[in-house]
């Protein structure tokens, strides 16, 4: 649940970019940073092949938000209505879908395929290190495809990239103590 919900936030918000001094990044970064720590959460608990459905099934569900919110731009608004602010806020580009969707794949299977090679390699201990090892990587992979993707041509990319991996790491980092807390938690 936690898991498709900042998934979905993360493409609703995908759009707007925002800036804090010389950082320059989607207002996505925190949303979809938390998707991760819920696929190594998943991964630690359940295991590979129950991390992977879970990648699956946040791809169908962000393509019925998709699919949803489209078919609601496209009914006839009331003549007292202002579409145009609903179609900004929630019509994004099909470049930035796309972009979002592709990375998403990418990243996603590649952090559960990290997470257990950094299992297995560790015999099951230092949660700490496969769930950061994995992360940062695949955040990498996230933050470099679907920045050039979505914005090459229209955004300074070197400047996005960098800067939103930054603050996914930052955040992957700080999260750490949360994979703890979720796997006894939920385990």
């Amino acid at each position: 649940m936690f898991f498709v919900t900042s998934l979905i936030i993360s493409n609703i918000t995908a759009v707007k970019i925002v800036s804090y001094g010389k950082l320059v990044f989607p207002a996505a970064v925190l949303a979809y940073a938390v998707t991760f720590l819920f696929t190594d959460v998943y991964s630690e608990i359940w295991g590979k092949k129950e991390a992977n459905t879970l990648v699956r099934i946040g791809f169908l569900c962000n393509i019925l938000a998709l699919v949803l919110i489209r078919f609601s731009i496209i009914l006839r608004p009331a003549s007292f209505y202002d579409q145009s602010s609903f179609v900004n806020i929630l019509g994004g580009s099909t470049r930035i879908i796309l972009a979002s969707m592709t990375a998403y794949l990418i990243s996603q299977h590649h952090d559960v395929w990290a997470f257990h090679f950094w299992r297995d390699k560790t015999g099951g201990k230092y949660l700490w290190i496969r769930n950061n090892a994995s992360t940062i990587v695949s955040q990498f992979l996230d933050t470099s495809i679907f920045i050039f993707l979505a914005f090459y041509g229209n955004a300074p990319i070197l400047t996005m990239i960098g800067s939103q991996y930054l603050i996914k790491v930052l955040i992957a980092l700080c999260d750490t103590p949360f994979c703890y807390i979720f796997v006894k938690w939920c385990g």
